[in-house]
């Protein structure tokens, strides 16, 4: 399969640079699969886990929430809010994190606001589990 070359940039600087197969993520449309020769492309994040295939066919995952990512002329950027490689994700912390925001998320008496910060978290554990996950 052909190959180009991808660049992830996060706050916390590169996370990786090199040829890649393919790269699938959640996009804020759904999710997408960028191959060689993709159209120009620019679009926001979502969040989900992406999923990187690399030259010799073995398969990344990361959890990716927010950000951007843009094709242009062959070069594919992702420049995410957040990203972590499923490999590097402490599974523990992202349970134990699932486990404060379901128990948040079952009082009935919580704010809105305090509702939709708690639902956030657990969308975002959960991602974290399901990229930490072989």
């Amino acid at each position: 399969m052909a190959t180009y070359h991808l660049q992830v940039v996060s706050l916390d600087g590169i996370e990786y640079e090199g040829d890649v197969e393919k790269i699938l993520l959640r996009t804020v449309d759904g999710d997408v699969e960028i191959l060689a020769r993709h159209t120009n492309y620019c679009t926001g994040i979502g969040m989900g886990t992406a999923h990187v295939t690399l030259p010799d066919g073995t398969e990344r995952k990361a959890a990716c929430i927010g950000g951007m990512l843009s094709v242009m002329e062959g070069e594919v950027r992702v420049l995410p809010t957040t990203w972590e490689w499923g490999d590097e994700i402490d599974l523990e912390r992202a349970k134990a994190a699932r486990a404060k925001a379901e128990e948040v998320l079952k009082d009935q008496k919580i704010s809105t606001e305090a509702r939709v910060r708690a639902e956030a978290k657990l969308y975002r554990a959960l991602v974290r589990i399901g990229s930490a996950q072989k």
